[in-house]
C-alpha cells in the first residue's frame, strides 16, 4: 500500500513536470526559430544554448550544499518559479517590440542558475520517495515526461506561431508552469534519514559544497563511470549543437522539417521511455549504460550523413529510443550507491563535472561551424573533395560532418570505457547505500 501511494504521488510530479517541460520546449524551438531569422548564423543559436546551461554548471556545487539543508519540495518550487520569471521577461520584451539576441543570453542565464537547484532536488527526491527496485522505472517516467514534451512541443508551437505568434508560445509556457508548481503544491516529498556519510559531510557551505567531488573521487569506481558521460557529453554536444542550424541550412529554412525531425526524436524517446518504465532496464545497468553509447555514437554518424526526412526520421527515432535506457540505468547506479541525504552534494558535483564539457562544446562548435566546417565544404572548399561524396556539399554539409566526426568518437569513449574493469564492474564494487548504517532522527528541542 506504501509502495503503491508513493508510486502515486511520484507520478502526480511526473504529470506536473510534464507540462512544465512543454511550455519550456515550446518556448526553446519558438525562440530558435526566430534567433535564426534574424541572424542567420549558427554561433546564435550555439550560444543561446551555453547560456541555458553553462550556469547550471558553474553554480550546482553551491546548489547541492543547499538542497541537503533545504526542503526539496520547496527547492523545486522555487526553481520551476524563476524559469517563470524569466519567461515573462521575454514575453514583455518581445510584446514591446524590443526582444534582441543577447536578451536570450541573459533571461536563460537566469533561468539556468535556479535549475541548477532543481536536479540535485529532484534526483535526491526520487530516491526517497520510490523503493530502490523501482529508480530504473522512476527514471523511465520522468524521461517519458520530458518526451511526449518534445513530441507535441514543436507541433504545438508551429500551430501557436501561426495563430497568435510568439506570444502565445509564451502565455502558454507561463501556463504550464503554473501548473507544475500547483502540483507540487499538492503532493508531500520526504525528507531523507541521516546517515553517517551526512554527518561526517556536515559543515561550513564551502566544505559542504566540495564534499561531493571528495566523495567521487574516493570511489574511483563512480569517478570512471563519470568520466565516460564528461567524455560522451563532450563529444555528442559537438554536433547536437548544430542540429538546428544544420536542417534549416539543408532545408532552405523549413521549420515544418525541422519540427517533424524534432518530434521524431521526441516519439522515439517516448517508446524508450514507455519501455524502461514497464521494464525497470537490464540487471547489469553498467552494459546498458557503455554498449548504449556506443550504438548512439553510431546512430549520430548517420544523421550528419543523411539529408532529408527519410533518413533524419528513423535515425532520430531510433537515437533517442536508446537514450532513457542509457540515462535511467546510470541514475539508477548512482541513487542506488550514494545515500538519500548526500545526494544534492553529490548530485551536484556529479552534474558539473558530466556536464562542464557541454558549455566548451557549445562555444566552439558555433563558430567552428560557421568559419571552418561551411566554408571548407562548399563547392570549392578544402573538405569537399575528401567528404563531399559522404556528406554532400553546399549549406549545412559542414554541420553534417561535425556530426559524422562526433558520432564516431562518441562510440569510441564507449568502447573504451567498456575495456576498464573499475568501471565495467561498479556495480559489484561499491555497496548499495541501504546496506550501510544509519543514523536515528533527533527531535528538535
Amino acid at each position: 500500500m506504501i509502495a503503491s501511494r508513493t508510486m502515486f504521488t511520484f507520478t502526480m510530479i511526473c504529470v506536473g513536470q510534464f507540462f512544465s517541460l512543454l511550455g519550456t520546449a515550446m518556448t526553446g524551438f519558438a525562440l530558435a526559430v526566430w534567433a535564426w531569422e534574424i541572424t542567420g548564423q549558427a554561433t546564435a543559436l550555439a550560444l543561446v544554448g551555453f547560456f541555458s546551461f553553462a550556469p547550471i554548471v558553474l553554480v550546482s556545487p553551491v546548489a547541492g550544499a543547499l538542497v541537503d539543508r533545504w526542503n526539496r519540495k520547496l527547492t523545486m518550487m522555487f526553481s520551476d518559479l524563476a524559469a517563470g520569471v524569466s519567461t515573462l521577461a521575454v514575453l514583455l520584451l518581445y510584446t514591446t517590440g524590443n526582444l534582441q539576441i543577447w536578451h536570450l543570453y541573459v533571461t536563460n542565464a537566469f533561468a539556468a542558475a535556479f535549475q541548477a537547484f532543481h536536479f540535485p532536488a529532484y534526483s535526491a527526491a526520487v530516491t526517497t520517495m520510490v523503493p530502490k527496485e523501482q529508480y530504473g522505472r522512476a527514471s523511465g517516467m520522468l524521461s517519458l515526461a520530458q518526451n511526449i514534451s518534445h513530441v507535441f512541443a514543436p507541433v504545438a508551437a508551429a500551430i501557436v506561431l501561426g495563430i497568435i505568434g510568439i506570444n502565445g508560445v509564451l502565455t502558454v509556457d507561463l501556463v504550464t508552469l503554473l501548473v507544475a508548481v500547483g502540483i507540487l503544491l499538492l503532493v508531500r516529498i520526504p525528507q531523507p534519514a541521516v546517515t553517517e556519510a551526512g554527518l561526517r559531510s556536515r559543515g561550513s557551505i564551502w566544505k559542504e559544497s566540495i564534499y561531493g567531488f571528495r566523495y567521487i573521487h574516493e570511489r574511483p569506481s563512480l569517478l570512471g563511470l563519470l568520466l565516460v558521460f564528461f567524455s560522451f557529453n563532450l563529444i555528442s554536444t559537438f554536433g547536437f549543437t548544430v542540429l538546428a542550424p544544420m536542417i534549416l541550412a539543408r532545408t532552405a529554412n523549413n521549420a515544418v522539417i525541422l519540427g517533424s525531425v524534432m518530434s521524431a526524436s521526441g516519439a522515439g524517446g517516448v517508446v524508450g521511455s514507455i519501455l524502461l518504465s514497464i521494464w525497470g532496464g537490464p540487471k547489469r545497468k553498467i552494459k546498458s549504460v557503455l554498449f548504449g553509447g556506443i550504438v548512439v555514437g553510431i546512430l549520430s554518424s548517420f544523421l550528419g550523413v543523411g539529408s532529408d526526412l527519410t533518413s533524419w526520421l528513423p535515425t532520430a527515432f531510433l537515437l533517442t529510443f536508446l537514450i532513457p535506457t542509457i540515462n535511467g540505468s546510470s541514475q539508477a547506479i548512482w541513487q542506488a550507491k550514494v545515500a538519500p541525504d548526500v545526494q544534492g552534494r553529490v548530485f551536484s558535483s556529479r552534474l558539473l563535472i558530466a556536464q562542464i564539457s557541454s558549455p566548451v562544446s557549445m562555444l566552439i562548435a558555433g563558430p567552428l561551424a560557421d568559419r571552418v566546417f561551411e566554408p571548407a565544404m562548399t563547392s570549392t572548399g578544402s573538405l569537399a573533395p575528401i567528404f563531399g561524396t559522404l556528406v554532400g556539399v553546399g549549406p549545412g554539409s559542414g554541420m553534417a560532418l561535425m556530426f559524422v566526426a562526433s558520432g564516431i568518437l562518441a562510440a569510441t569513449t564507449g568502447l573504451i570505457g567498456y575495456s576498464i574493469p573499475v568501471i565495467r564492474n561498479v556495480e559489484d564494487i561499491l555497496p548499495d547505500h541501504d546496506s550501510l548504517p544509519t543514523e536515528p532522527q533527533q527531535t528538535p528541542t
